[in-house]
């Protein structure tokens, strides 16, 4: 046996998964990461890319560049042009990242899963009553990246952005086996509420990228704001900034989650299922016919 199977085997096990993973100083091991992965040493440089690549299924072969100036450079890689084509159907929303599907379907009256058997309140995620209900028995898909993934995200359809409410929170493990474990975890980690309306079919879709343990922060490159774990939460910003589909939107630091809220209205697309891998561009949900 290998000694990369070994430890894949090891870290399947939950219990060592967990502790290893969250019974550590959660925003201590994040701070010290984002300094760390910013050091632009060659030798560490392609020592920590080489340990990276070791444990998680890195693929830069659709990197923009070959050559990266530190890990951090190598996380927040972008992408060449044309390497996710996307699906041009107006009725379409499409995938804002790379990601596994996670949870989705249906929004119980203002209740999302987790994971099977358990959910979530709506409200509780935003802080914020009357979008909840908003979205009352609409849909909603959760994307989790993998720490190995293409980390930036993009707009899921020709869009508006008109408000950004930052909610300050922890840095928990958002693998299934943390999932499993933490009740409302969503809730409680560090999120951003994305707020957009479509143009050219009014409707209100919502991002909410979610942070995680080893996340130095979420990058909203169209604000140039800087959503760090070291920083509370601030009251919403009202914004007006114009998005074509795929366009960038910002990126993680590190792997974590992309909750998309969607009215009634909609439907899931047919490839969107738990445990189903998506790229930024594919369908995700799509505008019922009237």
């Amino acid at each position: 046996m290998t000694v990369r199977f070994l430890v894949a085997r090891m870290l399947q096990q939950d219990r060592l998964n967990f502790a290893l993973t969250n019974r550590i100083p959660r925003r201590l091991a994040t701070r010290l990461m984002g300094w760390f992965s910013k050091i632009e040493r060659p030798l560490i440089r392609d020592i920590s890319i080489a340990i990276w690549r070791f444990f998680c299924d890195v693929d830069l072969s659709d990197a923009k560049k070959t050559k990266f100036v530190s890990l951090h450079d190598c996380f927040i890689r972008e992408l060449r042009e044309g390497s996710r084509p996307l699906d041009q159907d107006p009725n379409t929303l499409v995938s804002p990242c790379d990601a596994i599907v996670g949870t989705c379907g249906a929004i119980a009256g203002t209740v999302l899963m987790q994971v099977k058997g358990s959910g979530y309140e709506l409200e509780e995620l935003l802080l914020d009553r009357k979008l909840a209900d908003f979205y009352s028995g609409g849909c909603y898909v959760t994307l989790r990246l993998t720490a190995g993934m293409y980390h930036r995200f993009h707009a899921p359809h020709d869009c508006l952005v008109e408000q950004i409410t930052h909610i300050w929170g922890d840095a928990w493990n958002v693998n299934p086996v943390a999932l499993r474990r933490v009740e409302r975890l969503y809730c409680k980690n560090e999120r951003v509420v994305i707020q957009t309306t479509l143009r050219g079919h009014d409707r209100r879709i919502t991002l909410v990228p979610v942070a995680a343990i080893l996340v130095a922060g979420i990058r909203l490159r169209f604000l140039e704001l800087i959503v760090d774990p070291r920083r509370y939460s601030s009251p919403p910003i009202q914004c007006r900034v114009v998005f074509r589909k795929g366009q960038e939107m910002g990126w993680f630091e590190h792997g974590s989650t992309i909750i998309v809220l969607a009215p009634q209205g909609f439907d899931l697309s047919a490839n969107v299922c738990a445990g189903a891998k998506i790229r930024m561009g594919e369908p995700l949900m799509r505008l019922q016919a009237t």
